[in-house]
């Protein structure tokens, strides 16, 4: 297999960034997933059908439905009137947040359910009321329990941002389709966005890991 080196080197700085941005499309889409998934989370739980209802609504949508055709109807139907045309970078950015925030919702909805009832029953006899024993009581305690499930959800969320190669967001997929279709070659462009990714994600996993360590140990 002859393997050009030089057609790496020709196209780094576009993986480079490429990289950034993928980076930077998954820190978004974490972030503001983490926030709808949190209020779509509490919903689901809320006894008030016209709070729970839609929230398990959207969880069933965004999760039974393939994340590429969310972000095709995202960015050729939700986008255009929005800005007036197509914006790759926001669709990519709004298909990732809302499709992280359903799977989200499930892991804040299982760590607040994972707390024993009697933390409530406690909090509330100090005084508290409902949120404030919820914010200073149960979700301290929920949050160390979601860490490992909402780092496995981030990694999976840098990897499912190649499919914003789709609509052609210059990420880091995008140059490595990119490369293929100008030079005609597999090896290079496709093992070495995989090469990539898989730094990544391995690093996230470290990070991920050494965190859960501390958190265990305090």
């Amino acid at each position: 297999m002859d393997f050009r080196w030089d057609l790496l080197a020709e196209y780094g700085p576009f993986f480079v960034k490429g990289t950034v941005l993928t980076i930077g499309l998954s820190i978004a889409g974490i972030l503001i997933g983490t926030v709808f998934g949190l209020l779509i989370g509490l919903g689901k739980m809320m006894k008030n059908k016209y709070f729970s209802l839609p929230a398990k609504w959207y969880i069933a949508f965004f999760r039974g439905t393939p994340f590429m055709v969310q972000i095709l109807l995202i960015h050729f139907a939700v986008i255009p009137p929005i800005f007036g045309g197509t914006n790759s970078i926001a669709a990519a950015i709004v298909a990732l947040s809302l499709n992280s925030a359903a799977y989200i919702a499930e892991i804040f909805r299982a760590g607040i359910q994972s707390i024993d009832r009697g933390q409530m029953e406690a909090s509330r006899s100090l005084g508290m009321n409902h949120m404030q024993s919820m914010v200073y009581v149960i979700l301290p305690q929920a949050v160390k329990r979601m860490i490992p499930p909402l780092g496995n959800q981030f990694i999976v969320l840098i990897k499912d941002s190649s499919l914003a190669a789709l609509v052609a967001a210059p990420e880091l997929m995008y140059w490595g389709q990119v490369m293929q279709g100008q030079y005609y070659r597999v090896w290079e462009p496709y093992l070495a966005v995989a090469a990539i990714y898989l730094v990544l994600t391995l690093s996230l996993s470290f990070l991920l890991s050494r965190l859960e360590s501390r958190l265990s140990t305090e």
